[in-house]
């Protein structure tokens, strides 16, 4: 039995979402949302908070009826535990942002949206501030692991299951209703709990990756090579299932969608809306989306790639036009600010990078031109002597499974072998799945020919937009990452890509000098800007390696621009400036 048919058994028809919104939210005052500029009003954070674009993590009616070991249900607090932010326009009530229930039939699924990872809150003075966009501070590591454990503990234990099955069927439970649901539960698990025992570092095999960081690229090539395309019934390639441990701070995206090259160690070119819809839409896959591409010979491709996918692509497109109203957040007006340092500071952003200065790597430049838009930001790549983790992570290979020998003519005319990098088998996956939503053709063997000309033909530019999109960054290189405008890094905290340094101020210090272990949590730091020393929302301490250990994933060396060249009055005046830039 396949998942979809799974979720057909277990309808929520006669379901009552029963847990009220005063169970769900803890007692919170609403936060102050700073200024994100003129198109960022609540019509669009809202949207931005609830709109589906495709996740399918567990039906909503078997996630309300887990529990927590403490006999507690698992969506108390609204996940708030794990970080997450309440979300009072939740349909139904109860969801975090970020966390949509999407309709299936006469089912509704969980599932989340990029607004899960993308949404920051800080604390100052007891008051909190809201910024949409921002590095969300969630341990989604913590959450993906308890699922996991809550589901095993129902499939294990037939107290657990009675209680489950009772809270999922209702009334209308039967015994050969109880017999469905373990089987669709355990069809639900297989590939679940394959991916989190041999893709999610938890103790004692490996640090976990805690509040504020995950192996995002890491476990999306762990999903769509090692869940999506085996060649058995469950699809399952165990083998292509390595350990994610290469964790990253979530990026901002205000101002993502214009920069020329994404991803930390930017290799996805980006710029316009279809390169866009490819990096939205391998996020999609890493996240809980279906994606069971199967042979085809009548598809334009020969292979069916929607098959059994639940990638929202009109919610991608909107989403991505979203994200483009989302501004730099302001630095508050209630806060304390220097201007005359803070212009300063400006002087100082604008040097050379020899005198310390910034604008080289992360002022705003002509990019590279893209086919919707020739208005890029260019994003320059570096080894800054940066951690080494994620870059060597991106050298994997994978069998291919089902998709050897798949191409895209012209965009991709080699062929997957059996064995290939496993970013150019995500890069296959998710280009041909947007040729497939935008051009449903089906051909016979005859015709590929003739459409194969077509495309030559009368798509050059979107052929050469396509294959531009993921490409694995060559091995010799080093561990070069993107270097980001820093139009509202004021409210990024931590920093490097890897999230390492808790400050701005700690940043520019030589590695040697930065501090090796800080707390995670909301509370800010207006002088230092960044994370405050003294935090209690997770009660975990991020602890770093230094330059001994770059390829620990977790080490505070590299980016030393300033960090002897500045005099200490030269570094404040800085500061200054990159709060309000």
């Amino acid at each position: 039995m396949n998942f979809h048919n799974a979720l057909k058994i277990v309808g929520i028809a006669g379901l009552t979402f029963a847990i009220s919104t005063s169970d769900l939210f803890a007692e919170y005052a609403a936060p102050i949302n700073v200024d994100q500029g003129r198109d960022w009003n609540a019509s669009t954070r809202d949207a931005f908070y609830s709109l589906d674009q495709g996740s399918r993590l567990i039906p909503l009616s078997w996630i309300t009826a887990l529990k927590q070991p403490n006999g507690a249900p698992f969506m108390e607090g609204s996940l708030g535990r794990y970080g997450y932010l309440p979300n009072a326009a939740s349909k139904p009530a109860g969801l975090p942002v970020g966390f949509v229930a999407a309709d299936q039939g006469e089912d509704k699924i969980l599932g989340l949206t990029c607004s899960a990872c993308h949404t920051r809150q800080i604390e100052v003075g007891g008051t909190s501030y809201r910024i949409d966009g921002g590095p969300a501070l969630a341990d989604i590591g913590a959450l993906w692991s308890d699922i996991d454990i809550a589901v095993a503990k129902v499939l294990a234990e037939p107290a657990a299951f009675a209680d489950f099955a009772q809270a999922v069927n209702g009334q209308s439970r039967s015994p050969e209703k109880d017999r469905e649901l373990r089987k669709a539960l355990q069809d639900w698990f297989t590939p679940f709990h394959a991916i989190t025992e041999g893709g999610l570092p938890r103790p004692p095999r490996n640090n976990p990756w805690g509040p504020g960081r995950l192996d995002a690229v890491g476990m999306i090539l762990n999903r769509v090579t090692g869940l999506d395309i085996g060649v058995t019934p469950d699809r399952i390639i165990g083998s292509n299932i390595v350990l994610a441990n290469a964790p990253v701070r979530p990026p901002f995206i205000w101002n993502a969608w214009r920069q020329d090259l994404t991803q930390w160690p930017g290799f996805a070119p980006n710029g316009d809306d279809i390169l866009g819809l490819l990096r939205n839409l391998g996020e999609v896959y890493g996240v809980f989306g279906l994606m069971h591409p199967k042979k085809d010979a009548s598809k334009l491709l020969g292979i069916d790639y929607l098959a059994g996918n639940s990638a929202n692509f009109d919610g991608l497109l909107q989403l991505e036009d979203l994200t483009k109203k989302i501004g730099p957040p302001k630095w508050p007006r209630e806060w304390p600010l220097d201007s005359a340092l803070a212009d300063a500071g400006k002087k100082i952003f604008e040097r050379s990078t020899d005198k310390g200065g910034c604008a080289e790597c992360h002022g705003v430049k002509p990019g590279v031109s893209r086919l919707l838009n020739n208005d890029t930001w260019a994003t320059p790549i570096k080894d800054v002597a940066t951690d080494s983790k994620e870059y060597a992570a991106l050298q994997r290979p994978a069998a291919t499974g089902v998709l050897e020998g798949a191409q895209i003519p012209i965009v991709n005319p080699q062929p997957l072998q059996s064995t290939d990098s496993a970013v150019n088998v995500l890069g296959t996956v998710v280009k041909a799945s947007v040729l497939q939503q935008f051009l449903p053709i089906d051909v016979n063997a005859r015709e590929r020919n003739r459409w194969d000309f077509t495309l030559k033909m009368f798509m050059p530019k979107i052929e050469e937009a396509l294959k531009d999109g993921y490409k694995t960054p060559p091995a010799a290189i080093g561990a070069a990452y993107e270097a980001r405008v820093l139009e509202g890094i004021w409210a990024a905290a931590p920093y490097l890509h890897n999230g390492s340094v808790p400050t701005l101020s700690e940043l520019l210090k030589p590695a040697t000098e930065r501090v090796s272990e800080f707390k995670i949590g909301p509370n800010y730091d207006l002088n230092n800007v960044g994370l405050a020393a003294d935090q209690s929302k997770f009660n975990y301490t991020m602890k770093t390696t230094d330059c001994a250990a770059r390829d620990s994933g977790d080490s505070r060396c590299g980016h030393e621009y300033g960090t002897t060249t500045l005099t200490p009055e030269e570094k404040k005046a800085l500061l200054e400036y990159l709060k309000i830039l």
